[in-house]
């Protein structure tokens, strides 16, 4: 992960409807840019409803119905992120990943749950979703596989490292494109 990553997070608030949950985004994005060092903290959305964070920033949030989180990768030429609290069943799960990703990556073999990867995809998507991207990408067309302790997303030949870390209710996963003069790690 880049050293100067910075995550907050925020409740949502009652009554826990789409207007709470933009705003609890919101909320996490200012507190994560204000770790950062950013004087804006202000997140207004694109017309095509991207958050867009302040010039030198990437940033992303993702958000359940009780809980937001955001990302910000100062050095980062984009980042992604997803929470997941939802059970992703054996359709979910058949449907987002390929075959191959299922053998590969699911336990027992690689012990990565389907919401581990479910999120993984949505945090690359994120990550890797620009203007050339706009119209053909699709989460579950994102690649998945193995690099350390870690994931690796592909699409189209573009690349980007994922790290996912679970709770028993709870799964997160970050992706960053980060530029290519910028050294990374893989702690999380």
């Amino acid at each position: 992960m880049p050293p100067d990553l910075r995550a907050a997070w925020s409740p949502v608030r009652p009554p826990y409807g789409p207007a709470e949950e933009f705003t609890a985004g919101r909320r996490a994005a200012s507190a994560a840019l204000a770790a950062a060092g950013a004087a804006d903290r202000v997140v207004p959305r694109d017309p095509d409803g991207r958050p867009r964070f302040p010039r030198g920033f990437a940033g992303s949030i993702s958000h359940t119905g009780r809980l937001a989180v955001a990302v910000v990768a100062p050095a980062a030429a984009a980042v992604g992120v997803d929470i997941e609290d939802a059970v992703i069943g054996p359709r979910v799960t058949r449907f987002v990943l390929r075959e191959s990703e299922r053998h590969a990556l699911l336990a027992p073999r690689a012990g990565f749950t389907s919401r581990e990867l479910f999120a993984a995809k949505e945090a690359a998507f994120k990550a890797l979703h620009g203007p050339e991207t706009q119209n053909d990408l699709l989460f579950w067309h994102v690649g998945l596989s193995r690099s350390g302790d870690a994931l690796e997303a592909s699409y189209r030949g573009a690349r980007v490292p994922v790290w996912v870390r679970s709770e028993p209710e709870l799964s997160i996963a970050v992706a960053f494109l980060h530029h290519p003069n910028v050294q990374t790690t893989d702690e999380f």
